[in-house]
């Protein structure tokens, strides 16, 4: 379990990393937007940079963008998945003040497309593996819960009003740049991760009541407890059946160890859901 734990910390941190890349090296010199709150904080950054005349570092306002959507994640999404989607934005904004921000390219097309490839990999490595890039990402992650659509197509409409600045705040080409960027980065976050894809898990265990409230202490998720006997042994045991969405079999697989390592669990893929699926 440890393994497992150390792995998801690795991958949210090489997110941080690649979204902080993404912005010094290829996006913030061509004045070329990210998505979401990183989109909001360049061009915040910008603003006070260019017009106002006051240094401020994108690092700096992407963090306290980030706090009151933490909050509201804790709340909506769960502890679990904000406590990584904290580790991510306090690494991604130390990667954005450590990294120097330089052009790698003059050629704006290729800034564009880079960035949204660098933006769009970190960003979907970290939803995959339970965590997020925060911001905007709490945001589409409860409303993709609410709604079951995937999660990119919440990015490209939340971040048309980043497009919009763009071409206000710059020349309309920078609003076109953008849009390539976000186009690029969304694909890249659908190709890699599966928020919207549910998977069935059926769980044998000798602590039914235990492990089920384990679980919904964590996951908001009905579940369904058979019994079931033992073919060999002949024991008395209990089978939980439940459906989840693949980011949430972290958390599942760390319940299950946590209460009973010995449990029997079987993840079969899902095509379709008929009847409640409980997403808020």
């Amino acid at each position: 379990m440890f393994m497992v734990e150390a792995k998801r910390i690795f991958i949210v941190i090489l997110g941080g990393l690649l979204n902080a890349i993404s912005l010094n090296f290829f996006l913030i010199e061509a004045n070329v937007y990210a998505s979401g709150f990183t989109g909001a904080a360049q061009i915040i950054a910008s603003i006070f940079n260019d017009f106002l005349g006051i240094g401020l570092s994108t690092g700096i306002i992407l963090f306290l963008l980030n706090v009151p959507v933490l909050i509201l994640g804790w709340f909506k999404v769960g502890k679990g998945f904000t406590i990584y989607s904290i580790v991510s934005v306090v690494f991604s904004t130390l990667f954005l003040e450590i990294l120097p921000v330089m052009g790698l390219s003059d050629d704006i097309i290729l800034n564009a497309v880079f960035g949204g490839v660098l933006a769009g990999v970190g960003i979907g490595l970290t939803l995959k593996h339970g965590a997020s890039t925060g911001g905007m990402d709490i945001v589409a992650m409860i409303l993709s819960r609410m709604k079951d659509k995937p999660i990119g197509n919440y990015f490209l409409i939340m971040n048309s009003v980043i497009i919009v600045l763009a071409g206000i705040l710059y020349e309309p080409e920078n609003a076109l740049y953008t849009m390539l960027t976000l186009y690029v980065s969304t694909r890249v976050i659908d190709a890699l991760h599966t928020r919207h894809e549910k998977v069935t898990a059926m769980i044998i265990t000798h602590k039914a009541e235990e492990l089920q409230k384990a679980i919904h202490n964590r996951l908001v998720r009905g579940i369904t407890i058979l019994p079931a006997v033992g073919a060999y042994t002949k024991t008395d045991k209990n089978m939980l059946y439940l459906v989840v969405t693949r980011y949430e079999l972290y958390d599942l697989e760390s319940i299950i160890y946590d209460v009973d390592p010995e449990a029997f669990t079987n993840i079969v893929d899902t095509a379709g859901i008929y009847g409640f699926f409980r997403r808020d």
